[in-house]
């Protein structure tokens, strides 16, 4: 009997301890934080200045809806996304700059466009592979191939690269694909469109409600035609905009090509209007202004189609916060970058000045990022990726150009080691930018050609691809216009030099191969 019962009791003390095991074990996986889902809002074409939370922008500005996700996060002062529309989104699907993703072209009619998936893998896939369901909506713009099926759970897309003829449709009449499908022709304004597609997915259509997702919104606003929702036709009727310094030339100080940037003229009652009457893009030619031919015209009616976004931004936060999603949502709002209105003469995007590419970025979740603060580190498109691996808690698949944006995150205040550099080769990727073209037709796009800059602190430096042009090194704390060409006063030759060896150890970290094959800058 004793023998008997002490093997009873041993059963016992067994049962208890595995139970014990069991329950800590479950308690131990209740308590493992969760991954976080990611909703990175992408707009297009859309300038910092028409976010009224940025000082840039105008006094008759308002965006509450934004500037309330920027009061529930960190708002970067000085981002630098990408320098157009297709380059811009191809480094969001690679971590790349526009000289490392390979097997990327042009090719047929524009916007006709492809890839090899294989030499240029996007990263959507990695995230799916590991237990993330992926969702894309909106503007497609980076090959014929859309990813469906592949780097995507769920897409419902406007691919214009494989339908030219309505390429155009900005704003209504759109193709749509979902999941790789026939188009459907569909009615209704692109903007808001695109958020209720949006809005459903966060809400739970489409996806697998066990697992954490990402979730990337392109919209085509602001794009030109720049056509404003009709609710909003009415808005800003006291819109007022100084006229920039340099809208006509010349441009002391500026490379050759700057001098003849000149797409406005004096209108009859002096107020700059637009040459030719109308706005000349590749897929929206002949589009003109609801409020009139002038700058001020412009830009009340660009501003007017940024409305519907601030709207969508709400939805979509609301979406979130609404389905109990709030504490676990990483959100990004930034654009694929910036557009001049007048400035240094542009009515365009692709120029290296900030007034024609600088983005907007506000990055918010509330308990893990602090509220209301802003970064005055400027930072760079390649640097989104890596951050969006470091929250998911994945390894990167390869090795990616940019930097995780956690440290600044967690310390906006902080100062940062590495410069952000913009890198724009026209409609040239990966092998195509080994060396400077000689062909003009590939080495110029709307009368730019291809550049390097690279922006460190409160200073920036570009190099033109042009052989014996200037450089370029601005003070933009003090001269956020760039009007003045520090590189051309001897006083800050320490600096021009210093600043130039940055910008080649950079090409160099990210293999950038043209680096030995660079112009000759005058002087050197």
């Amino acid at each position: 009997m004793t023998r008997l019962r002490m093997l009873v009791r041993l059963v016992v003390v067994f049962a208890v301890l595995a139970g014990s095991s069991v329950r800590a074990a479950e308690s131990q996986k209740v308590e493992e934080p969760k991954r976080p889902n990611i909703l990175l809002i992408y707009t297009d074409d859309h300038t910092h200045r028409s976010v009224s939370c940025y000082p840039e922008a105008f006094d008759w500005v308002s965006t509450p809806n934004i500037d309330r996700l920027a009061k529930r996060g960190v708002r970067f002062a000085h981002a630098f996304i990408g320098t157009w529309c297709m380059p811009s989104r191809a480094t969001l699907l690679t971590g790349h700059h526009q000289f490392g993703v390979n097997s990327m072209r042009m090719e047929g009619e524009y916007p006709g466009s492809a890839y090899d998936p294989k030499q240029c893998p996007f990263w959507p896939s990695v995230f799916r592979e590991n237990g993330y369901s992926t969702c894309q909506v909106g503007k497609w713009h980076t090959g014929v191939d859309t990813g469906a099926n592949r780097d995507w759970d769920h897409q419902q897309v406007w691919n214009r690269p494989r339908y030219p003829k309505n390429s155009g449709n900005y704003f209504y009449d759109q193709l749509i694909e979902t999941n790789g499908g026939k188009p459907v022709l569909t009615k209704g304004y692109s903007t808001d469109n695109y958020t209720n597609w949006a809005e459903d997915f966060i809400r739970g259509e489409n996806r697998d409600p066990e697992k954490p997702w990402y979730l990337w919104v392109c919209y085509g606003a602001v794009h030109g035609p720049f056509t404003p929702a009709v609710r909003h036709l009415d808005a800003y009727p006291d819109a007022k905009v100084p006229v920039p310094k340099d809208i006509f030339p010349p441009r002391p100080g500026k490379p050759a090509y700057m001098q003849k940037i000149n797409f406005w003229e004096p209108g009859p009652d002096g107020q700059p209007q637009m040459i030719g009457g109308s706005f000349g893009g590749k897929t929206v030619e002949g589009a003109t202004s609801i409020h009139g031919n002038t700058l001020n015209g412009w830009v009340r009616m660009y501003h007017q189609g940024v409305l519907a976004l601030d709207e969508s931004v709400g939805r979509l936060v609301s979406a979130v916060e609404e389905s109990g999603q709030a504490d676990n949502t990483l959100i990004v709002f930034t654009s694929d970058q910036g557009f001049a209105w007048g400035q240094h003469g542009f009515k365009t995007k692709l120029a290296p000045y900030d007034a024609n590419i600088r983005s907007p970025l506000i990055i918010s979740m509330p308990g893990k990022i602090p509220q209301g603060k802003v970064c005055e580190q400027p930072v760079a498109g390649v640097d989104l990726v890596p951050t969006f691996f470091k929250f998911a808690g994945l390894d990167l698949p390869w090795t990616m150009h940019g930097h995780d944006l956690t440290p600044l995150l967690q310390k906006p205040e902080s100062t940062w080691q590495w410069p952000a550099m913009v890198a724009f080769s026209g409609r040239s990727y990966g092998a195509e930018c080994d060396r400077v073209p000689t062909d003009e037709d590939q080495l110029y796009l709307n009368g730019i050609p291809w550049y390097f800059t690279i922006r460190q602190g409160k200073y920036k430096y570009i190099r033109t691809l042009i052989d014996n042009e200037i450089e370029e090194l601005y003070d933009i704390e003090n001269d956020p216009e760039e009007l003045k060409n520090l590189a051309l006063n001897s006083k800050h030759s320490k600096r021009l030099v210093s600043m130039r060896g940055d910008l080649i150890a950079e090409l160099r970290r990210t293999g950038a191969r043209i680096v030995d094959h660079l112009p000759k800058v005058r002087g050197e």
